[in-house]
């Protein structure tokens, strides 16, 4: 066989070596393509997987909801405000925030303005310096014993039913209300239990 120049067996033998190169680089480039894709993918799940299992969690939330109670905790209508003797001439503020109720007591007798305002509702406030019940809401004015003389209020201020014990403290009934609305002819202010003789 005759003998082959070293020139052409080196490019012979590199010949081969680079396609097998390319190969391998190829094949290398493609398991990285895939991993990257495989991550992509991977993380897609997972976005997917959370969706549905906050989706999930929050329907066994609402789900377990259902099995509690809805009360709302408004205060007692009975209440006890103590002794007439405890209660100086005028508006007495103690017992607004805890039972939405005024003490007015008068040199003859003590009664209980209900603190809603006979228009929307709202609660006035006692202003000393006009002496009257100021509606916050729309203006509506309430002389001290809850009569209103301006703005769009209807009729008076309700007052609560009261009544003492037998230990002499006076308790207070927001439940039973009594109501004057000149318009229908009505006036239960000077019925019993709408005050008190002292």
């Amino acid at each position: 066989m005759p003998d082959q120049p070293e020139g052409k067996v080196a490019q012979a033998s590199a010949a081969p070596a680079a396609p097998v190169a390319a190969a391998a680089k190829s094949a290398a480039d493609s398991k990285e393509a895939k991993a990257a894709v495989a991550d992509i993918n991977r993380s897609r799940r997972r976005i997917v997987w959370a969706c549905i299992w906050g989706y999930l969690g929050v329907n066994f939330v609402m789900f377990l909801r259902f099995f509690f109670p809805r009360a709302l905790y408004e205060p007692n209508t009975t209440f006890t405000i103590g002794f007439p003797a405890d209660f100086a001439l005028g508006i007495d503020q103690r017992f607004l925030m805890t039972n939405r109720s005024w003490v007015v007591k008068e040199p003859d007798r003590i009664f209980v303005i209900f603190a809603r305002c006979t228009h929307l509702g709202c609660t006035p406030e006692w202003k000393p310096a006009e002496n009257k019940f100021k509606c916050p809401c729309h203006g509506s004015g309430y002389d001290s014993e809850g009569v209103n003389f301006e703005g769009p209020a209807p009729r008076p201020m309700d007052r609560a039913f009261v009544h003492l014990d037998p230990t002499g403290k006076i308790v207070v009934d927001t439940s039973r209300l009594f109501v004057d609305d000149p318009r229908a002819g009505v006036n239960h202010f000077n019925d019993p239990g709408a005050y008190l003789n002292v």
